[in-house]
């Protein structure tokens, strides 16, 4: 049970997100006396603790034991997909029956077979292996005529929406994949985007897609006469 709080904290925190009881008891299904148990114990095994916010932070060993977690359900969901041929979204949910079954033997074994790799099929960095992306925004935030490539798809939205990773799959939304921005409707809350075909997503949908914006080059400029 703790692991499963320690990867909540960890994937919320990833996204930039506050930490707090009452999204942990939404994110785990939960009721919030169920959290607050659970996180007692916690606090008094030095895996969390309360910043001057109220938020939940993980202490050096609780992030530690996350990381593991999450390093090892994002190998193996690389080796269900990659090898197995299983979908993004059943690979999640094996990945998560897995997770805690694997040794560190396995898990080094396993990686290394699988080439060494540096994120998830979603694009998530594996902890230990390689880190987000500093210069990465969310699709959303790119405005008509901008271009870009995915890098990633939210973690929550993994968690929290599995429909929506099918979605995003059929779509050919990848990381690894170019996209334009033709228009944002600021009323409707949607973006017509380009990529293997036209697509129009909410915004909603949009903020759970991470992407690296393109550099627009500047045009030369013409020699000047002598």
């Amino acid at each position: 049970m703790i692991a499963h709080y320690l990867e909540a904290i960890y994937y919320i925190r990833a996204e930039g997100e506050p930490v707090r009881s009452a999204r942990l008891a939404d994110w785990l299904s939960v009721s919030r006396p169920t959290v607050t148990v659970a996180l007692r114990r916690m606090t008094r095994d030095g895996m969390v603790r309360l910043n001057a916010h109220k938020e939940i932070e993980l202490t050096a060993r609780g992030d530690g034991a996350a990381a593991a977690i999450v390093r090892r359900h994002r190998i193996m969901e690389r080796w269900l997909t990659d090898v197995l041929g299983l979908d993004w979204v059943t690979a999640d949910t094996e990945a998560e029956r897995l997770e805690h079954a694997v040794s560190e033997v396995v898990e080094e074994t396993l990686y290394r077979s699988l080439g060494r790799p540096k994120t998830c099929p979603h694009g998530n960095p594996i902890p230990g292996h390689s880190i987000m992306r500093a210069n990465e925004l969310r699709l959303s935030a790119l405005r008509p005529g901008d271009t870009g490539t995915i890098t990633r798809i939210s973690e929550v939205a993994q968690r929290e929406a599995p429909p929506l990773l099918q979605y995003l799959h059929e779509r050919g939304l990848h990381p690894g994949t170019r996209i334009t921005v033709e228009e944002v409707d600021e009323v409707g809350r949607t973006i017509q985007l380009r990529a293997a075909r036209r697509l129009t997503l909410s915004t909603e949908t949009a903020s759970k897609l991470s992407v690296v914006r393109s550099v627009k080059r500047k045009p030369r400029r013409a020699p000047a006469p002598h």
